[in-house]
């Protein structure tokens, strides 16, 4: 137990400095290339993430797996093999991916909004070779445990990229020029992290042996693993190619609706997913706990652990609304000196609380073993996301990615948690819970916006920031402890009695 919340803590550390890494350097790319060639680069790099998948998704997971199990009887021969033979497989597929983009570019270019996105796209297609290679010894590190080796590694590629991308990009430069030199930073940072992931696996006393006849066992397990996680990632190019061109059927100009994209996505977004990183922690530490109940059949642990991990999913997210839609403004303002982005992250901040819904509920599917059942659920909430993207932008415009989204994860998150309620045959009863917290983001959020507008014309936009949000907060605190949403006190209790064991052990 010990180690697993030293694995958890390890992570979840990493994990936020490499976020503030790229959410620091998010905020310099809005900055230094525009939001035009931001929206560019996102509508490329959304093609570019689906191959990515293709190459680094079921392959890396089945070899962990794989090298764990022959970690029991200390065959190293076999680890090596199986290295070997994903090195191959990845390398192959990476290349013909590589080759099917070069030969039908013109296909790919017609597909853009913009056909300068194809120049984009190409730029960036080393990064998906060497890509292949870096997460094939990642796996294999994962599989060994080597967290330290894992996240280190992941850290590393966005310090190289963000150095990078400043040497690279050039401010007299044109728009398309801006967009190439980021993919171009990407694809150079891929191939250091290859260099280095490599390194730190023969380091760490990995080897590489002939590959014998892991192949077909690799691509048979993989296969299935990959084709889901491609389905769910074809929407990102598919959002990036409809928004844009929907925009521009209502009246904007190509320039317009590009720009209106990257402030979305490029600027808007990011802040929207900040309380994914500790649910993500959350789900990675109860994997094996529940797996682990649920193969001694103890339904009583399974309902709380579940249960518990919901609410306070819900309680996380739910805790960010109010910041966002009542300081939104000033913190786009702020971070990106783009006010639109903040107006935008104000009006769509209530979908962090289905986003959260969807993020936990999902994670205990895939541990509980309907992974193919989640999908299914989120290609459900995916039919009326493209459903309302496609019709909604003459009525609402940019916000019409926002309103598909959030009710794309209403829906999955319900199916999930439905799914889940059936499957495991438990109460889990978090309706009254998420009613209460929902009430409470509403008054927190004019408090909010109240003290935003009012230490705005004292103070800078900083420390308005931090007033606002800070007293938003609190009060946020203690109204979910008035409505017993979440046990706080108890909580904090219980962290500060386990800090001073530890303290009266350790002298």
């Amino acid at each position: 137990m010990k180690s697993l919340v030293k694995t958890v803590v390890l992570i979840t550390g990493f994990s936020i400095l490499t976020r503030i890494a790229g959410f620091i350097f998010r905020i310099y790319l809005s900055r230094a290339i525009g939001a035009e060639a931001l929206g560019l680069y996102q509508v490329a790099f959304s093609v570019f993430m689906v191959l990515l998948t293709i190459v680094s998704s079921g392959l890396p997971f089945i070899i962990s797996k794989l090298t764990a199990s022959y970690r029991v009887g200390d065959n190293q021969k076999k680890q090596g093999a199986i290295l070997s033979s994903a090195l191959i497989i990845g390398l192959i597929i990476s290349l013909l991916l590589s080759c099917v983009v070069l030969i039908f570019k013109n296909l790919f270019a017609n597909l853009f909004t913009d056909g300068a996105c194809i120049f984009i796209l190409i730029a960036l297609l080393p990064g998906l070779i060497f890509s292949s290679v870096y997460s094939v010894f990642r796996g294999a590190l994962w599989g060994k445990d080597n967290y330290f080796a894992l996240c280190i590694s992941e850290f590393f590629e966005q310090v190289v990229r963000i150095f990078i991308c400043i040497l690279l990009i050039f401010p007299t430069a044109s728009v398309i020029s801006k967009a190439v030199s980021v993919a171009w930073s990407l694809s150079i940072a891929c191939a250091l992290s290859m260099v280095f992931v490599v390194l730190l696996y023969f380091i760490y006393g990995g080897k590489m042996n002939k590959p014998g006849k892991e192949y077909k066992e690799l691509l048979r397990r993989s296969t299935p693993i990959t084709g889901v996680r491609v389905a769910g990632s074809l929407a990102q190019p598919l959002i990036a190619l409809i928004i844009p061109y929907r925009l521009i059927s209502v009246g904007y100009t190509s320039s317009q609706a590009m720009s209106l994209f990257g402030v979305a996505v490029g600027m808007t977004l990011p802040l929207l997913f900040i309380p994914t990183t500790l649910i993500g922690s959350l789900a990675t530490a109860l994997v094996p706990d529940i797996s682990m109940a649920v193969a001694k059949e103890d339904s009583n642990h399974i309902e709380s652990r579940i249960r518990t991990s919901v609410i306070f999913a819900l309680f996380i997210s739910a805790m960010v609304v109010p910041l966002f839609a009542g300081a939104g403004d000033l913190i786009g303002s702020f971070l990106y000196g783009n006010e639109l982005s903040g107006l935008i992250l104000a009006s769509s901040a209530w979908i962090m609380l289905p986003m959260g819904l969807t993020n936990i509920t999902s994670s205990l599917s895939n541990s509980l073993g309907y992974e193919v059942r989640s999908c299914l659920n989120y290609f459900v909430g995916a039919v009326v996301m493209f459903l309302t993207i496609w019709f909604l932008p003459m009525i609402c415009g940019i916000n019409a990615l926002f309103w598909g989204m959030g009710l794309c994860m209403t829906i999955t998150g319900a199916l999930n948690y439905f799914m889940i309620k059936r499957k495991i045959k438990i109460k889990l009863k978090i309706f009254k819970p998420l009613f209460y917290l929902s009430l409470i983001t509403l008054p927190c959020s004019a408090l909010v916006a109240f003290f935003s507008k009012l230490t705005a014309m004292i103070f800078p936009e900083f420390f308005s920031i931090i007033i606002s949000c800070g007293i938003g907060w609190i009060f946020y605190i203690l109204l979910c402890m008035v409505f017993n949403v979440v046990d706080v006190k108890g909580y904090f209790f219980q962290v500060s009695s386990k800090f001073k064991r530890k303290k009266v052990k350790k002298v």
